[in-house]
């Protein structure tokens, strides 16, 4: 788990993600939490999450994390990695947070941990994100956090994207 002032980040379970396939409501109570609406901005990635962590289990620490308002006791978000470090020491994160929650720096305080989580790991020495190509709420988290501008991407489902990383200092 990832504490931060405000939220816990709590590492998906495979057990999660089959909780919250078969049940919303259940999964809630599994976590003792209220799901704030909206909190799962993009539930088309659940099922792929599901197989990919079944197929890879030693990426645990390094897939999916569920953001809970510790004050509020909600689910307010989720984000993570997407996957363990590569051959070069590079992870990629990304981060959701519920539309009722957003503006209040959550996204910032969530996203930031990540990359420190990631760092405080020896073989990490970049972290990318990808955000749509267009200035939007993503792309001042990340420019908050220091991150810098790559290049922009064209991807198959998201259309053009805007890769950012930042390295270890």
């Amino acid at each position: 788990m990832i504490e931060t002032k405000r939220l816990k980040l709590i590492p998906c379970e495979l057990k999660h993600f089959e909780i919250l396939l078969r049940d919303e409501a259940e999964f809630a109570q599994v976590l003792n939490v209220e799901l704030a609406d909206g909190w799962l901005v993009f539930p088309e990635i659940i099922p792929h999450s599901y197989e990919f962590f079944k197929e890879n289990p030693d990426a645990a620490n390094w897939w999916m994390y569920f953001f809970v308002h510790e004050k509020d006791r909600k689910l307010v978000g989720n984000g993570g990695f997407k996957g363990k470090p590569d051959e070069a020491g590079m992870v990629e994160i990304g981060y959701a947070i519920a539309p009722d929650y957003e503006g209040q720096g959550l996204a910032t305080e969530a996203a930031e941990n990540l990359i420190d989580y990631a760092f405080a790991e020896p073989q990490v020495k970049l972290v990318q994100a990808h955000t749509l190509a267009e200035e939007n709420a993503s792309v001042k988290v990340l420019r908050k956090l220091g991150m810098t501008f790559v290049k922009e991407l064209h991807d198959t489902e998201d259309g053009d994207i805007w890769q950012w990383q930042k390295f270890r200092v």
